[in-house]
């Protein structure tokens, strides 16, 4: 199956789990934005808090006030499209995996370089034991 591809864009975070209304569609629409979604905004701050490298993978449930004359949203509709949408995630993150390279490093691996204010012998011992997970590479502890 042959997929559109869309490079770049910007995303909104609303809370969910809920369907914009049309009205608020157009609204974030003439804010120029490209997708609607509920989780990004959480994971994409988590991984960079954890140093991970994260790109968002967006696929289409519905185009609401994108494509003036498609169906409103419904969940049958959207239960449908998520199927499908999850057979092309595969396919996709199958192929992307094959492409990267383990050993790059980049510049999320380095993150929270920096990122410390407090001064290094200012930090407790106990909370240098409950930071080490993240900050290992960035702080010497």
């Amino acid at each position: 199956m042959e997929m559109r591809v869309h490079d770049g864009g910007t995303y909104v975070c609303m809370e969910g789990p809920a369907f914009s209304t049309r009205a608020e569609s157009l609204m974030y629409r003439t804010f120029g934005v490209s997708v609607i979604g509920m989780t990004n905004l959480t994971e994409a701050k988590l991984a960079r808090e954890a140093e991970i490298c994260y790109a968002t993978l967006a696929l289409a449930t519905d185009y609401d006030c994108w494509h003036e004359g498609e169906e409103d949203v419904t969940v049958g509709g959207v239960v449908a499209t998520l199927k499908q949408n999850v057979a092309n995630a595969k396919q996709i993150l199958a192929h992307a995996i094959s492409l990267s390279d383990p050993a790059h490093d980049c510049p999320c691996n380095h993150a929270l370089e920096g990122a410390i204010m407090t001064a290094p012998d200012s930090i407790s011992p106990e909370s240098r034991e409950k930071l080490s997970l993240l900050l290992k590479r960035s702080m010497s502890l």
